[in-house]
C-alpha cells in the first residue's frame, strides 16, 4: 500500500457573495477531486488546537501527525532547519520577511502602511542581493541573517528572547505602528532595514518596472530549536516531502523525511504542479518510499492577495495537475494506495489571512468501491457528519490505525 497527502495550503474559504454564495472549492471546476469524493470518506478536521495561532506551521504539523501542543516551538526554527542554519540551544530564530511598505512622504516608519507581505512574490535571486545589503548594515555577532526562498528569510538572535510578534499577512493595508515589536532592538532593526532598502538600486529598478519594492524587513514567528520525533519511527513509513516552502522542508528535516526539490516549484500561482506530483509518484513507485506529502502553497498566497479569480485558478490547477497526475501515476503502477486531500487551514478572501476553523478532508482508498453522492467542498464535508477534533489523528485514518 502507498500513501499520499495532497495539502492545498489555505484552500478552504467562506461562502462568497460574488460566487453566488459558494466557497472557492464549491465554485472551482474540480472534476478529479469530486470524482474521488464520491468514492471516499469526507468530513471536517480541526487542525489547529484551541488557543494556538492558525498558522501553516501548527496546521501542517497536525496533518503530519505531530500534536502542536507537544511539538511546536515556533515557526522560524522549522524554516531554519530547512536552510541549514546552525541553531544552538540558546538561539532564537525569527522569520524575516521582505515586505512592501507604502513610502508615504512626511510620515515616519511607524506611520507607513503595509501593502504586500511578499513584495510581489520577489524572486530568491533578487532577495539575495537585498539581504546582502541588510547584512552589511545590521548583522553582528548577536544577530545573523540567512537567505531562504522568495520573500521568506531567517534571522537568528543568539541568546535572545521569544517575544510577541505579528505576522505581516495579518495586517495588510494597515498602518504598521501598533504592530511593530515591543522589543526596542527588533523594532530598531526593522526601521533601519527600511532606510537601507527603500532606495536600494534593485528596489528602484523594481519600482521602475511596476514591481513592488522589498523595502523593509519584518520579523515574526519567533521560536527555539525544535525537536521532532522521527516520522518513520512514529508511523513505520518512509516518507518524502515535496514543497517549495522552507517551513515544510524544515518540518521534514526535523522529522527525518526526505526532501525532494522540483524545478519550477516556487510557491506561486505558476508553480510546477505536475512536476511535484510526478516527483511523488516516482518516489513511491521507483524509489520505494511508502508515503509522500505534496504541499502546494498557491491557494494560500492567492488568499493573502485577496484574489478570488487567482485562488480559484490555483485550486483548479491542483485538481488538474496534481490530483490527476498522482491518481493516473499510481493506477498505472498497479499498487493499492490511499490518499488524503485537505487544506491546512482556511485563508478566506474576505480576511486575507488565516483563521482557526475546521477544514474539509477527503480520504480515498483504491481498494474500496463505495459510491456516495457528495462532492469535495466545505458544505458536503459538514453534511457528512464526520468530524476529527484533533487534527494530528487524521493521519491515523490514512494509515488505517
Amino acid at each position: 500500500m502507498k500513501y499520499v497527502i495532497i495539502l492545498g495550503d489555505g484552500m478552504a474559504d467562506e461562502p462568497i457573495e460574488s460566487l453566488g454564495g459558494k466557497t472557492i472549492l464549491e465554485y472551482a471546476d474540480t472534476p478529479n477531486m469530486d470524482a474521488l469524493a464520491g468514492r471516499s470518506e469526507i468530513g471536517m478536521v480541526n487542525t489547529v488546537p484551541a488557543g494556538m495561532a492558525p498558522g501553516s506551521d501548527t496546521a501542517n504539523l497536525s496533518v503530519l501527525g505531530y500534536d502542536p501542543r507537544r511539538y511546536y516551538s515556533g515557526r522560524s526554527p522549522l524554516e531554519a532547519l530547512s536552510i541549514g542554519v546552525p541553531m544552538k540551544d540558546n538561539d532564537i530564530a525569527f522569520r524575516c520577511n521582505f515586505v512592501t511598505l507604502s513610502e508615504d512622504e512626511g510620515k515616519s516608519y511607524d506611520g507607513q502602511t503595509i501593502l504586500d507581505h511578499s513584495s510581489g512574490e520577489i524572486s530568491t535571486k533578487d532577495s539575495a542581493v537585498l539581504l546582502e545589503a541588510v547584512r552589511a548594515g545590521l548583522e553582528n555577532e548577536i544577530y545573523k541573517f540567512y537567505l531562504g526562498t522568495s520573500y521568506r528569510h531567517c534571522m537568528i538572535w543568539e541568546g535572545g528572547e521569544i517575544v510577541p510578534l505579528t505576522p505581516p499577512h495579518d495586517v495588510l493595508g494597515q498602518t504598521i505602528g501598533q504592530y511593530l515589536p515591543g522589543d526596542a532592538r527588533l523594532r530598531e532593526m526593522m526601521e533601519r532595514s527600511y532606510e537601507i532598502l527603500k532606495n536600494h538600486p534593485l528596489n528602484l529598478e523594481r519600482k521602475a518596472k511596476g514591481l513592488n519594492p522589498a523595502n523593509s524587513c519584518w520579523f515574526w514567528g519567533a521560536g527555539s530549536r525544535p525537536a521532532l520525533d522521527s516520522f518513520e519511527s512514529k508511523t513505520g513509513k518512509r516518507g518524502v516531502m515535496i514543497s517549495a516552502v522552507d517551513l515544510l522542508k524544515g518540518i521534514a528535516v526535523g522529522a527525518g523525511m526526505t526532501n525532494i526539490s522540483v524545478d519550477g516549484a516556487d510557491g506561486t500561482l505558476n508553480t510546477n504542479y505536475a512536476g511535484k506530483a510526478q516527483a511523488a509518484v516516482d518516489a513511491l513507485l521507483k524509489d520505494g518510499y511508502d508515503f509522500a506529502y505534496i504541499h502546494v502553497e498557491a491557494p494560500d498566497e492567492m488568499g493573502h492577495q485577496g484574489s478570488i479569480e487567482r485562488k480559484i485558478k490555483s485550486v483548479e490547477n491542483i485538481d488538474a495537475l496534481v490530483v490527476k497526475t498522482v491518481i493516473d501515476g499510481l493506477e498505472a503502477g498497479g499498487e493499492p494506495y490511499r490518499i488524503i486531500i485537505t487544506p491546512d487551514h482556511p485563508t478566506p478572501i474576505r480576511l486575507r489571512t488565516h483563521v482557526a476553523k475546521p477544514v474539509p478532508y477527503l480520504l480515498y482508498d483504491s481498494t474500496e468501491t463505495t459510491e456516495r453522492n457528495w462532492l469535495y467542498n466545505e458544505k458536503d464535508a459538514e453534511k457528512s457528519g464526520n468530524f476529527i477534533a484533533d487534527g494530528h489523528e487524521l493521519i491515523d485514518k490514512l494509515f488505517d490505525k
